[in-house]
C-alpha cells in the first residue's frame, strides 16, 4: 500500500514539475497558483472539519490576516517579505488560540455559528481600519524575491507555492500516521472514549484549530504577494463558504480530497462563467444555482466526496498489496509495576450520584485488592453502569469517596485517573469505526509517550517518531493477541461482529498498561467458546497481577470467574460475598427470582 502511494506521488510530483515548463497559455498557470492557494486553506479545513468534527466558516478571515500582515508591513515598514511572514504566522497563531480557546467549548450549531460571527468580524475589521486602506485595501505590495530571482512571474511563484502545498500535505499526512494522529482523529466519534485512554481532546482541538488557521495564513501571504494588492473582499464569509465547499467536494475526510476538491471547484466556476450567461444571459449568478445542485448530488450519491470515488476505482484496476505484518509483542515501553497481590487497589465509600430527584447510586460501598476479579452485579437499572462512570472519571459523586491506589479520585477528570493506571470499556462499544483495528487498540497506549505534546506533534510531522510508534504498534498487536484478535488487526473496526468489537475494546483498555481493569459487560454479545477464551484472557491477567471490575449479565460467566462479587438493587448494594455466597443469599434470590416459596 505504502509502496503504491509512494508511485502516485512521484508521477503527481513529475508532472507538477513539468507544468510549467510546457507551452502552457498564462491563464492556466494562474489558476494552477490559484489552486495551490485554496487548497492550502482546504487542508486545513480536512483536519477541522472532517477529521476533527468542528466545522468552520471563517478560514477566509485567517487568509486575510496573513495577507494583510504581509501588506502592511512591506509597504508600510518596507519590511523584508521573509520576514512579514514569521510575523503573519505569530499573530494569526495568536488570534487563533484565542478565539479557539472561546469557541471550542461550544458544541452542536453553536461553533458554527461562532466562526460565522468571527469571520464576519475580522471581514468587517478590515474594511474599518484606515491603515488598512479601509475597503480599497493596500497596493504596491513588492514581489518575493528567492536568491536574487524575481517570484514576480506567474510561473516563478507557481514552484514555490507548490512546493510550500505539498510539504503542508507531507507534513499532515505524517501528523495524521502517528500517536497524536490517532488522538486527532478519535475527536469526531469517540471524545468520551478518547479522554478514558488519556487523551487531552480539548487541547487536540486547540491543535488543530491553530493548525488550520497557520495554514490559512500561508495561503495569505503567497496570495498577498502574487496579486500585488489586498482589498477585504477576498476574505468575506462568502470565500469561507467557498472553501469548506471545496473540502467536501473533494472529500471531507481526506488530505489528498482537498487537493482535488480546490482544482474541480476553480476549473467548474471559470467554466461556468462562460458557459451559463451564454445559454441563460447574464440576468443572474447561476453559478451558485449549479454548485448548489452539485453538493445536493454529492450528499445523497458521494457522501464521502470525489477522493474516495476514485480511490476505490483505483483499487478496483491496481489492487492494493496487503499490509505489513506487525510484530505481536512486548514492547520497550515503560511499564507499571502491579501493587503486591492482596492489597487494596481502590476502595468506594458511600458514594452516591443524583440526578435532580432520582438517586442513581445509593451510598454504595466496596473494594478491589490487587490480584482479585470482583464482579458487579443487578437487575437492569440497578446503577451499574453509573458506578463504573463515578469510578472511572466520567462523572463526579455527590458525596462520598473513592480512592484509586491509595488517592483519593473524586473529582479528577477521567484522563488523569486513566494515567494513575485505571482502563476501562463501555457498556456500549465505543470505537473508532472507519479505524483499522490495529490503530483502534494503539490509542489505548497513548498515555505511554515519553514525549511531551508539541514535542511529539513536531516529531509526527517530521517523521522523527517512527521508533516509538513501531513500539505502539507492537503492543497493540500484542494486546490483539491475547484476546485472539491478531488476525483482524488490518481489518476497519467498524466491519467486525459485535462480541468482537467488545474483545477489540478489551485489547485497547490492556494496551494502556492498566493497574485496574473495568469491563462492562465484556460478555455480551460472545459466543459461548468466545466466552471460554475470554475467562481464560481474565484469569491469566489476574495470575499476573492485575485487578479486575467487571459489570456482566451473564450468571455462569460471573460466577466461574470472580474472586469476589457486589449486588446492587435500585442503586443500592443489597449484598456482598463469594460467588458461593452470593448464590445463596436470600436477598439477591429476590432480586432476581422474586423469592423463594
Amino acid at each position: 500500500m505504502r509502496s503504491k502511494k509512494i508511485i502516485l506521488l512521484s508521477v503527481f510530483l513529475l508532472l507538477a514539475l513539468l507544468f510549467p515548463l510546457v507551452p502552457t497559455p498564462p491563464f492556466w498557470i494562474i489558476q494552477a497558483n490559484y489552486i495551490g492557494l485554496y487548497a492550502l486553506v482546504a487542508i486545513g479545513l480536512v483536519l477541522l472539519t472532517g477529521i476533527g468534527g468542528m466545522t468552520s466558516f471563517g478560514q477566509a478571515a485567517f487568509v486575510g490576516l496573513g495577507a494583510y500582515t504581509t501588506a502592511y508591513l512591506s509597504t508600510a515598514h518596507a519590511m523584508s517579505p521573509w520576514l512579514t511572514l514569521p510575523a503573519g504566522l505569530l499573530l494569526t497563531g495568536i488570534s487563533a488560540f484565542i478565539l479557539g480557546r472561546i469557541t471550542l467549548r461550544m458544541s452542536g450549531h453553536y461553533l458554527p455559528l461562532a466562526t460565522i460571527a468571527w469571520g464576519i468580524s475580522l471581514y468587517f475589521l478590515f474594511g474599518k481600519v484606515a491603515l488598512l486602506g479601509k475597503y480599497d485595501g493596500l497596493s504596491g505590495i513588492p514581489a518575493l524575491q528567492l536568491f536574487g530571482l524575481d517570484l514576480g512571474q506567474e510561473r516563478r511563484i507557481y514552484y514555490l507555492i507548490w512546493a510550500i502545498l505539498l510539504g503542508a500535505i507531507w507534513l499532515t499526512l505524517n501528523l495524521l500516521d502517528s500517536r497524536a494522529g490517532r488522538a486527532i482523529r478519535a475527536l469526531k466519534g469517540g471524545r468520551v472514549m478518547a479522554e478514558a485512554m488519556g487523551v487531552n481532546t480539548g487541547r487536540y482541538k486547540i491543535l488543530i484549530f491553530v493548525v488550520a488557521a497557520l495554514l490559512a495564513s500561508v495561503s495569505g501571504w503567497l496570495f498577498a504577494h502574487m496579486q500585488r494588492a489586498v482589498n477585504p473582499s477576498p476574505f468575506s464569509i462568502a470565500m469561507g463558504i467557498e472553501y469548506l465547499f471545496m473540502a467536501v467536494i473533494g472529500g471531507i475526510a481526506h488530505v489528498w480530497g482537498a487537493l482535488l476538491g480546490a482544482t474541480v471547484l476553480r476549473l467548474l466556476a471559470d467554466q461556468l462563467q462562460v458557459i451559463l450567461p451564454a445559454l441563460l444571459g447574464d440576468g443572474g449568478n447561476y453559478e451558485s444555482i449549479v454548485f448548489g445542485v452539485i453538493l445536493i448530488l454529492l450528499l445523497k450519491y458521494a457522501r464521502g466526496g470525489l477522493w474516495p470515488w476514485l480511490c476505490a476505482i483505483g483499487n478496483r484496476l491496481w489492487p492494493s498489496a496487503p499490509p505489513l505484518a506487525i510484530t505481536p509483542a512486548p514492547s520497550a515501553l515503560s511499564r507499571r509495576d502491579m501493587p503486591p497481590k492482596g492489597s487494596p487497589l481502590l476502595q468506594v465509600d458511600a458514594v452516591s450520584m443524583k440526578f435532580g430527584g432520582l438517586i442513581a447510586v445509593n451510598a454504595i460501598s466496596f473494594g478491589v485488592k490487587a490480584g482479585e476479579i470482583v464482579g458487579l452485579i443487578g437487575p437492569n437499572g440497578a446503577g451499574k453502569s453509573t458506578t463504573f462512570n463515578l469510578v472511572s472519571g466520567l462523572l463526579t459523586p455527590t458525596s462520598g469517596e473513592v480512592t484509586f491506589n491509595a488517592a483519593s479520585a473524586v473529582g479528577l477528570h477521567s484522563r488523569a485517573i486513566a494515567r494513575r493506571g485505571m482502563a476501562r470499556t463501555f457498556q456500549h462499544v465505543k470505537l473508532l469505526p472507519a479505524m483499522s483495528v490495529l490503530e483502534n487498540v494503539a490509542l489505548g497506549a497513548h498515555q505511554r509517550s515519553r514525549q511531551g505534546f508539541l514535542t511529539n506533534v513536531l516529531a509526527a510531522m517530521l517523521r522523527l517518531d517512527r521508533r516509538e510508534e513501531q513500539q505502539l504498534l507492537n503492543e497493540a498487536a500484542y494486546a490483539l493477541q491475547q484476546v485472539g484478535l491478531h488476525h483482524l488487526m488490518h481489518e476497519q473496526a467498524g466491519n467486525l461482529a459485535l462480541g468482537q468489537q467488545r474483545l477489540l475494546e478489551i485489547a485497547r483498555a490492556l494496551c494502556a498498561d492498566p493497574l485496574l481493569l473495568l469491563l462492562d459487560e465484556p460478555a455480551a454479545g460472545l459466543r459461548h467458546l468466545e466466552k471460554q477464551a475470554l475467562s481464560q484472557v481474565l484469569r491469566q491477567l489476574r495470575d499476573s497481577g492485575m485487578s479486575i471490575l467487571l459489570v456482566e449479565h451473564d450468571m455462569e460467566f460471573v460466577m466461574q470467574l470472580t474472586d469476589h462479587i457486589v449486588v446492587m438493587e435500585f442503586g443500592t448494594k443489597i449484598a456482598e460475598g463469594t460467588p458461593l455466597e452470593i448464590q445463596q443469599h436470600p436477598a439477591v434470590i429476590e432480586a432476581y427470582l422474586g423469592g423463594i416459596e
